[in-house]
């Protein structure tokens, strides 16, 4: 099962799906919606927005083209997701 596809070429305008886990609570990770735009630093770069941020976007971030394939690899990771509601 292949959980991570780091060679998928994104571009400015692609909704992805990646972990996010509540800087509150470290224990709680969610499954959301992040939108791959221009770097404001430097426009020749690809970052992530989401929640009013901006993340870099990098091998070390687990990016998932589908809400599919994030659905999948969370289960792998965390077990059932619906044991919880992970789409708010």
């Amino acid at each position: 099962m292949e959980l991570y596809n780091e060679n998928h070429a994104y571009q400015a305008g692609d909704i992805v799906y990646v972990f996010y886990r509540n800087p509150h609570t470290q224990d709680v990770a969610n499954i959301q919606a992040a939108a791959v735009v221009k770097n404001p630093d430097d426009s020749n770069e690809l970052s992530l927005f989401l929640y009013e941020n901006y993340y870099p976007l990098s091998n070390e971030v687990a990016v998932y083209a589908t809400e599919a394939e994030a659905q999948e690899a969370y289960y792998y990771y965390y077990g059932d997701v619906s044991e919880g509601d992970w789409n708010d």
